[in-house]
């Protein structure tokens, strides 16, 4: 084998299987719904209640619960129980890396 299909062998043994990059291409749909970014781009400035979201973006409560429905199974938000109202949250660190790193590739060619 020359050098090159052995570089060709290496970068396929290197690949992520098909399944998890199934997953990778299902967490960035996530991001490819403008409602979603900007529910996440509210969450990345501060918890929120539905109510909040809603007013903010003007939308129904409705149409936000299902929004935050969605993100909740994506594993991108969480919502913390605060008496009959729950507060959202950005899940963990990495949802705030990779809402920044999207934020500055976006904003480079400006």
């Amino acid at each position: 084998m020359d050098e090159r299909e052995l570089a060709k062998t290496d970068i396929k043994n290197r690949l992520p299987d098909d399944e998890t990059l199934y997953e990778l291409a299902g967490l960035f749909k996530m991001f490819g719904d403008p409602t979603r970014a900007k529910i996440l781009s509210c969450l990345q400035l501060r918890d929120m209640y539905v109510g909040e979201l809603a007013e903010t973006l003007n939308m129904t409560d409705s149409a936000v619960s299902h929004q935050l429905r969605v993100l909740r199974g994506a594993k991108l938000v969480k919502g913390v129980k605060e008496g009959k109202e729950v507060k959202y949250s950005l899940d963990d660190d990495h949802v705030v890396k990779i809402m920044e790193c999207g934020l500055t590739h976006v904003n480079e060619g400006k």
